[in-house]
Order: C-alpha cells, then sequence, then structure tokens
C-alpha cells in the first residue's frame, strides 16, 4: 500500500472564483506511481471548497458562483457573524470541502468534460489544497 500527501498552495485573485487544480493533483498522482487507488482532496478552509464539474465551457463556472451568490448572498441583514463573511461559510458548506477520485491504470477517473476545481469564496487568499493518494 502506497500512501503519499502532498499540499497544493493556489493563489486566488478574486472573492468568488474557481480555479482547475486538475493538473496539479494528476501531477501529485503520477509521482506517487500508484496504478490502482483513491485520490483525496480536501480543503482546510471554512471559506472555500473542491468540488468536481466541467471543465470545457467557463459559462460553467460564472453560472456556478451565480447561482451560489442567489443562494447566499454577500449581504444580509440578518447575518450576525462579525467577520462580515458568512456568505462565504454558507458556500463552503454547501460545495464541501472534499472530493474523492478513483484511480485506474495511474489515471483519475474523470468524465470527458470533469475537472477538480478549487472553489474560493473569501478571496484573493492563499489556500492550501491537501492532496492524498492511496493505493496499490
Amino acid at each position: 500500500m502506497i500512501v503519499t500527501t502532498q499540499d497544493l498552495t493556489v493563489a486566488t485573485q478574486h472573492r468568488d472564483q474557481m480555479v482547475d487544480i486538475t493538473r496539479d493533483v494528476t501531477a501529485i498522482l503520477e509521482a506517487s506511481q500508484v496504478r490502482e487507488g483513491t485520490v483525496t482532496v480536501f480543503v482546510p478552509h471554512t471559506t472555500a471548497g473542491v468540488t468536481i464539474n466541467e471543465n470545457a465551457d467557463p459559462d460553467v463556472v460564472h453560472d456556478l458562483l451565480l447561482a451560489l451568490d442567489q443562494v447566499a448572498p454577500w449581504h444580509q441583514g440578518f447575518y450576525r457573524h462579525g467577520e462580515g463573511n458568512s456568505a462565504a461559510h454558507v458556500k463552503s458548506s454547501l460545495v464541501g470541502c472534499s472530493q474523492s477520485v478513483l484511480v485506474r491504470a495511474g489515471r483519475l477517473i474523470l468524465g470527458q468534460w470533469q475537472s477538480l476545481w478549487l472553489c474560493e469564496f473569501d478571496g484573493p487568499r492563499s489556500r492550501r489544497v491537501i492532496v492524498r493518494v492511496t493505493g496499490e
């Protein structure tokens, strides 16, 4: 059993942004030499998340961020959190902080149009992404 854990640092440029981290995660997988197993991607932040979604049409990312803004608008009179970033906390909880992807023949099993995305909801910031590869 091989277990490899590596951190990525992702710099974001906007308050709400999605950054495709698939190539970085793939590079960690390739370096691990795992052929069959699982890659877990975890974001240890309460105002960021990680998701799997389309990578072909940038309008999808735009629409996802816009829809999340509709669900959790930045300014609401009922928010009580003193830092003023309650919407970012809500979005992070909705999206989630981790994803697991199966590995077969040394490759991530993702659909043709799928990518792994770091979701920034309180940027710009420098975000830590922990990638753990487990397998044979």
